[in-house]
């Protein structure tokens, strides 16, 4: 099949995900450019409707195109070894006091070129693309410097212009403490304020700007700094927090208007509370809990009671979560969390937009972006209730067919 796509394109009797529930019966749906354009239930369709679209299949399951709302693509080297190294009994300090964890991923990744970063970066987008994603985010957070966090930044923008997939940008400048200032984390974070965040305003490389608020990071206190900073740029916040302890770090990035809090394992009732009254989404990455082994789970019930929106990316990254297949955390967050395939699913479309401040993405309905994938399957559960690549019949991005099997 061609890789160009004809002005309107339809496809019929077609089960449809829009987003945040199935649709009852099947639809013919057409687009028209970049557009969603009609939805009609085949009991009302006539075939002089589809007069002069190019007929693109019919059966199958019609979803947005998947949105992973958190990920770490862009980094230097890779560390398989610490993988090898805890099967063997090493422990997280161990494998520090080696020259191990995140600070060896910083290492690597100040020490490569922009070239090299996205030459290694680009087949990890390319597999989540191949999974269905129309939509990532790529945070920053390896370098640690005001010029490798540009850097990787500048990667990311790239690998959006180069591939037919929209990429959102976070500054993630206080992910951890780098070695030049691990007795000094309070003049890294005025680093990262009066430095950092206006230089990748300044350059536009930044969409929002995310902190990692734990006991081996950063304190409340040090990320309502990086919050008020990024405000103060016209950037929106986020936050890696409750991951391994509860610092509140959830709660008070909600008072901030965070667009989201990640991972929040150890998230209380006063946190979820707070996210509800805020707006802000939850996102659950089942992956790091995976790898790491983890048993303490996120509130999912008391979040479900509350109406918090639950959103699912893969967190990709190097250490904690080197999975690259969007699907694969749909399953796991159904098996590991117990959300429903449609609360997982939406948690991939629609609320992982939402994640991301793009409201009214990750839908189908008229009007809506032709971000959309079709998937050979027979419900949407199936696309979480088996791990199986190669079920991704057609991938449009912005109404052109980016893929087809």
């Amino acid at each position: 099949m061609s890789n160009t796509t004809p002005k309107r394109c339809l496809w019929r009797a077609i089960t449809v995900f829009d987003g945040l529930r199935t649709l009852t019966e099947p639809m013919a749906v057409i687009t028209e450019g970049t557009r969603i354009v009609s939805l009609t239930p085949m009991r009302d369709w006539d075939a002089s409707q589809g007069e002069g679209c190019m007929d693109m299949g019919q059966g199958g399951v019609m979803t947005p195109g998947l949105v992973d709302c958190h990920t770490h693509l862009v980094f230097g080297g890779e560390r398989a070894d610490e993988f090898e190294a805890r099967l063997e009994g090493a422990g997280y300090e161990e494998i520090a006091r080696r020259g191990g964890g995140i600070l060896s991923t910083v290492r690597a990744t100040r020490e490569a070129s922009e070239e090299e970063l996205f030459a290694r970066a680009r087949p990890r987008l390319e597999a989540l693309i191949d999974d269905g994603v129309t939509t990532v985010e790529i945070k920053s957070g390896y370098g640690l410097t005001v010029d490798d966090e540009l850097k990787m930044l500048r990667v990311a923008r790239r690998l959006g212009e180069t591939l037919p997939v929209r990429v959102v940008t976070t500054l993630l400048g206080a992910h951890a403490l780098p070695p030049e200032y691990q007795d000094n984390s309070d003049d890294y974070i005025t680093l990262v304020c009066e430095e950092m965040i206006p230089a990748a305003a300044a350059e536009g490389l930044a969409d929002a700007v995310d902190v990692f608020c734990e006991k081996i990071a950063f304190s409340v206190a040090q990320c309502e700094r990086v919050f008020e900073a990024a405000k103060a740029h016209g950037l929106a916040i986020k936050a890696h927090a409750e991951q391994l302890s509860n610092l509140g770090g959830s709660a008070m990035a909600a008072r901030h208007g965070a667009l989201s809090a990640d991972h929040i394992e150890y998230l209380d009732e006063a946190g979820v509370n707070a996210m509800r009254e805020a707006g802000s989404v939850a996102v659950i990455l089942p992956g790091a809990f995976y790898t790491l082994r983890e048993t303490q789970q996120p509130p999912v019930a008391s979040l479900r009671e509350a109406g918090v929106p639950m959103a699912v990316a893969t967190d990709a990254n190097p250490g904690s979560s080197p999975l690259f297949m969007p699907t694969l955390m749909l399953n796991m967050a159904c098996t590991l969390f117990r959300l429903t395939p449609q609360e997982a699913l939406a948690g991939m479309t629609a609320h992982g937009a939402t994640a991301l401040g793009l409201n009214g993405l990750g839908r189908i309905r008229e009007g809506a972006d032709a971000d959309l994938c079709i998937w050979d399957i027979d419900t949407p559960a199936a696309l979480a209730y088996a791990v199986q690549p190669g079920r991704l019949r057609q991938r449009l991005f912005g109404g052109e067919l980016a893929h087809a099997s």
